[in-house]
């Protein structure tokens, strides 16, 4: 059943990813039939009966999952065809990774009151900012493409040029920063909660601690420095970049290394 659900969604989000942009009312419908079944794979396969299964592949399954409904709102309001080209290859690549990395079950007696929030927040974190760096790459691309006309799949340099003006993307991709960085903040906090229950200590000072510090540092530089230094362009870029690529590295990469290569769990 998961697998069947798993791979039909995958399945639909690549169909997403090839259509023309003139199919737009079949694109719309299509995400969404994509959306659900991802959704009804997550579900059954996460929450196990009185147990939780959890690892780096759902936690990227159900970011991108909510990345996806992210971009499907955004584009109602904006043309934005061209962050369809890359959120939907993703979406489909991680849709299935739950099949192939299995993760580990916990059972919910066992859990922390605060670490079912602490991990819905963390995820809502991590989609709203893994949707501002694909924001900020298509933003990178056509900045470079007003500046000079590179080669480009003539897919891609039809949807670059169906994207709204670049000011109206560089205010979209801020008020997605300040939704990742409020959650952000909120995950942080949770997390003060959830170790100082299960460990007895303020933080537990661990590399994912210290990368979601890390990042969460970033993040509010770059804040700032947007409403103090008028930060904006390229600073703003590699900024958002930078603070995604830490706080990957803070959770999914290291659940990644310890799953995959050392073959044992994370707490």
């Amino acid at each position: 059943m998961q697998t069947n659900l798993y791979l039909a969604a995958a399945f639909l989000y690549a169909v997403c990813a090839v259509l023309p942009t003139r199919q737009g009312g079949l694109i719309s419908g299509i995400t969404a039939g994509a959306w659900l079944l991802h959704a009804a794979a997550l579900w059954t396969d996460v929450f196990a009966l009185g147990a939780v299964r959890f690892g780096f592949a759902q936690m990227l399954s159900a970011a991108l999952w909510l990345s996806v409904a992210a971009y499907w709102i955004e584009n109602r309001n904006f043309a934005l065809d061209g962050l369809r080209r890359l959120v939907m290859p993703c979406a489909a690549a991680v849709a299935i990774l739950p099949l192939v990395f299995r993760g580990n079950v916990t059972s919910m007696h066992s859990m922390a009151p605060a670490l079912g929030w602490h991990v819905a927040i963390s995820i809502l974190a991590y989609s709203t900012l893994t949707i501002a760096a694909f924001h900020a790459v298509l933003m990178a691309l056509q900045e470079s493409s007003l500046h000079a006309r590179p080669a480009r799949a003539p897919w891609l340099a039809g949807a670059l040029e169906q994207l709204p003006a670049l000011l109206t993307m560089e205010k979209l991709l801020f008020r997605l920063i300040w939704i990742g960085f409020i959650l952000l903040t909120l995950t942080v906090l949770s997390g003060i909660v959830f170790t100082e229950q299960l460990f007895g200590m303020v933080l537990k000072w661990d590399h994912k601690t210290i990368f979601t510090l890390l990042s969460w540092l970033l993040f509010a530089a770059l804040l700032a420095g947007r409403r103090w230094r008028g930060w904006r362009g390229k600073t703003a870029l590699r900024f958002t970049l930078a603070g995604f690529a830490t706080l990957v590295l803070a959770y999914v990469g290291s659940r990644f290394v310890l799953e995959v290569v050392l073959h044992r769990g994370l707490a």
